[in-house]
This record gives structure tokens, C-alpha cells and sequence, in this order.
């Protein structure tokens, strides 16, 4: 009878170790499906913007990192006072938690069209910064109003918003010295340009001394265009500069009555090839410009 019931238990106790096994193995499955169900949930986290322009894509994701989820409406390489938006553009608001534009985009981003998506928890954030945002001291004022947007509408994440800014900032302080030493060894100060009006605010401080500005093609008949070659050939006038997002060709008549270098910058990250990012943007235009000037003294 012992060795019976010494036998039964013996049994009795693989199949309890069996038992134990698989509920080891089953709570273990289950643990590592909870932690992965919990990276998703992670992911739907991020908080979700959508911008009027690469300028502030270009800082909600460098500030927001990996806590935040950006899609651009306007194209970099279109005029956004300009830009034809369609249903698939507005579309992008749909599913965002925030929407950043410029101030001066009111006009095209109208109430009603917001409306139209149908998402009650979108807000609108104006970003007002006045100036030519691809100027260091102007960017550096962007970069500290979308931060403030983002700590307040995102505060579980503030600290991380904070740091990732002072980084940006620091990073603008350092390219900005770099391109004024380029911009002065060029001795740019000296050169008398001709240029569109929405570079005016970016080549004021690269340094260029500016003679007149003129507007969009559209803009310039043949009196308005027969003033600038006047003031031009007054000053001495060697660059024309031209807005990639404006009118790319606009003052290329001009400068060839001129005898004057001409060429096209842009206002936007992205505008270029390999130029995603507000440095690489600013790299490029000061880049253009300075072989532009060598052309002009050749």
C-alpha cells in the first residue's frame, strides 16, 4: 500500500510540475504581450501636430523629438500666401491634436475649412514671430514660442521639451557665428543688391547693403521693372537675389540689364535638395550667395 501510494503521489506531483510549467509559460506569453501591447499604447501617445509650414515642422520635430508625431501641409517649395490646398491637404488635420500656422495664415486656414474635418480636438495655435524666420535672431524667437506651445499643451513631457530646446538654441547660436564669419570674410557689407522682398529681412542681416526690393512676378510691369535697372545702375548694383518660394526667375531680366549675378535663395527648409532642416537650409542660401558674389567680381 505504500509503495502505491508513494507511486500515486509521485504521479500526482509530475502532473502538478506539468501544470505549473505551462502556467509559467502562459503568464510569461501574457507578461510579454501586456509589454508589448504597452509600447504601442507608448506610440498613440505621441502627440500628434500638424503645421502650417516646414519652419515649424522643422522645430516642432527638432524640439519634440520622439514624443511627437509631425505632418506639414504646405510644400517648402510652394508660396504659402499662394498654395492651392486640397481636400487630401486639409485632410492632414483630421487626425492631429494640435495645429500650428503662422499668424498670416489665417486667410487660408479659415474656420470653416478646420471645421470641415470634423475633429473636435484640434486646436489652433497662431505662431506669431515677426521677420525673416531663416535669420538666427528670428529663428531663435520661433524656437522659444513653439516650445512654450508644446510644454503647455504637452506638460508630462515639459523637462524633455526644455532640454531638447536649449540644445536647438545652442546649436542656432554656434551656425549663426559660423555663417557671419563666412558672411564678413566675403566683405558683403560692401555688396549692393537688388532683391524680393520676402529676402529682404534675411539678406538685412546677412549684412548686404539692399538698394530696392520689388514683389512677385505679377507684380512687375514694365515701369516698376525700368525704376529698378535705373536704381541699379545708380548704385552699382552686382547681385539680384530672388525668392525660391515667390518667383524664382523674377529679377533675372533685371540683372542681365544690369550685368549683375543672379540668383535664387529660399525662405523654407526643404526648398533645396538635402536642406530638411533649418541649418541646412541656411548653409545652403549663404552657400548660393557667396558663389553668386564670386561670379559678380569674375
Amino acid at each position: 500500500m505504500a509503495q502505491i501510494t508513494g507511486s500515486r503521489w509521485g504521479g500526482r506531483s509530475k502532473g502538478l510540475k506539468r501544470v505549473y510549467s505551462f502556467l509559467a509559460g502562459a503568464m510569461a506569453l501574457l507578461f510579454l504581450s501586456l509589454a508589448v501591447l504597452g509600447c504601442g499604447a507608448k506610440e498613440a501617445e505621441k502627440l500628434k501636430v500638424a503645421t502650417g509650414t516646414s519652419l515649424i515642422a522643422d522645430i516642432v520635430q527638432r524640439v519634440g523629438g520622439d514624443k511627437v508625431e509631425v505632418v506639414n501641409i504646405v510644400p517648402p517649395t510652394s508660396c504659402p500666401g499662394h498654395f492651392d490646398l486640397k481636400p487630401g491637404d486639409v485632410q492632414k488635420l483630421a487626425q492631429a491634436k494640435l495645429f500650428l500656422r503662422h499668424d498670416w495664415q489665417g486667410k487660408m486656414f479659415t474656420q470653416e475649412l478646420i471645421d470641415s474635418v470634423h475633429n473636435k480636438d484640434l486646436q489652433v495655435i497662431e505662431i506669431a514671430v515677426a521677420g525673416n524666420w531663416m535669420a538666427p535672431p528670428v529663428q531663435k524667437e520661433a524656437v522659444k514660442k513653439i516650445t512654450e506651445v508644446l510644454m503647455e499643451k504637452d506638460p508630462a513631457h515639459k523637462s524633455y521639451y526644455e532640454e531638447n530646446a536649449k540644445r536647438l538654441l545652442s546649436s542656432i547660436e554656434e551656425k549663426e557665428k559660423e555663417i557671419r564669419a563666412k558672411l564678413e570674410a566675403a566683405n558683403v557689407s560692401t555688396v549692393k543688391v537688388l532683391c524680393a522682398e520676402m529676402q529682404q529681412g534675411f539678406l538685412k542681416w546677412a549684412g548686404f547693403d539692399i538698394v530696392a526690393t520689388y514683389g512677385r512676378p505679377e507684380e512687375l510691369n514694365p515701369q516698376k521693372i525700368q525704376e529698378l535697372i535705373s536704381k541699379g545702375r545708380q548704385a552699382g548694383v552686382k547681385l539680384v537675389v530672388d525668392n525660391l518660394q515667390s518667383g524664382p526667375d523674377a529679377g533675372k531680366g533685371i540683372a542681365k540689364e544690369l550685368g549683375a549675378a543672379q540668383v535664387t535663395i529660399s525662405n523654407f527648409p526643404g526648398g533645396f535638395p538635402q536642406t530638411d532642416t533649418w541649418s541646412a537650409a541656411l548653409e545652403k542660401n549663404v552657400e548660393l550667395l557667396l558663389n553668386a558674389l564670386k561670379r559678380s567680381q569674375s
